[in-house]
């Protein structure tokens, strides 16, 4: 039964004591640890942003570029998502590696990347995959299998003889967290929390309580 499905988290620790003062510095450890650790779909993040009656409206999107400003991943602007955060840019993600028993959860605001960032990683994109993006009115109905693969036959033939180029509703948001949480498993539930809060110029660790 679902109820006896548990798992006893004994691989690691973590301590206020030992971790980076930067979070960006103790992300950076965490997913180098999670590429090496030939776990699947390692930069996988599920972003939650919030839809216009307040609910949250969370999936799972890749994590493309890490920088000392944030996290980047890319989108159809004119998805649900894109229009959220367009319309409210606050958001979290969490990345959960279960092979190494982490997770880590961050709150922050996202904005636009400039067009040369996005223009720039859709040009280092598979042809198929930028095709995808014109063939694809992401998030709008759509009466069947059939519209998106004539709508990929279609571009398909359009750039035949030049360069494909980036559609402009398509592009990058970058993330500046204001909030990390580093969660490590521990044996008996009694978990590692690790909170980094951002006040002013600076990031203020604390421990949480499992």
């Amino acid at each position: 039964m679902l109820r006896d499905i548990r798992t006893n988290y004994q691989k690691d620790e973590l301590d206020e004591s030992s971790v980076s003062k930067d979070p960006f510095e103790q992300f950076s450890k965490w997913l180098n640890e999670a590429l090496n650790s030939n776990i699947p779909e390692p930069t996988a993040m599920v972003l939650s942003s919030l839809d216009e009656t307040g609910y949250p409206d969370s999936r799972v999107v890749l994590l493309k570029e890490l920088t000392q400003e944030g996290f980047v991943f890319f989108t159809n602007y004119n998805s649900k998502k894109g229009k959220q955060l367009e319309n409210n840019p606050h958001l979290s993600i969490v990345f959960f590696w279960p092979i190494l028993e982490r997770q880590v959860r961050i709150k922050g605001t996202a904005n636009k990347t400039s067009h040369e960032i996005s223009a720039s990683y859709y040009a280092s994109r598979p042809v198929d995959s930028q095709l995808g993006a014109w063939a694809s009115p992401q998030s709008e109905l759509i009466e069947n299998r059939k519209v998106l693969d004539e709508n990929y036959r279609h571009y398909q033939k359009f750039f035949q003889n030049h360069e494909i180029e980036k559609p402009p509703h398509w592009g990058g948001f970058l993330i500046r967290p204001e909030y990390f949480e580093f969660w490590q498993g521990r044996p008996n539930r009694l978990h590692d929390r690790i909170e980094y809060v951002q006040s002013a110029d600076q990031w203020i660790i604390h421990r949480l309580a499992p």
